[in-house]
């Protein structure tokens, strides 16, 4: 699994996000990665799975909008549910 992780490089097809738009798709990765880092350290266990969420949502989605949820889960502003 870890090798499959390092060699992709853009996001693979999701059957959920079928369409051109991807913005959903880049969204959820991006939760889909908060919420496994959240739910593996509450666990005590390596958050080293949730690299593959990090990876798709770096992939799709644009660098402002990542810096902008960032300052907002930091605010405690985020409107998603991690």
């Amino acid at each position: 699994m870890a090798k499959k992780i390092k060699n992709y490089r853009t996001a693979p097809f999701d059957a959920r996000f079928p369409n051109t738009n991807q913005t959903r798709n880049c969204f959820q990765n991006y939760l889909d990665f908060h919420r496994c880092n959240k739910a593996l350290s509450d666990k005590g266990q390596d958050v080293a799975p949730c690299d593959w969420y990090q990876r798709v949502y770096k992939s799709l989605c644009p660098l402002s909008w990542v810096a902008k949820w960032d300052d907002q889960i930091e605010a405690g502003s985020f409107p998603g549910k991690i």
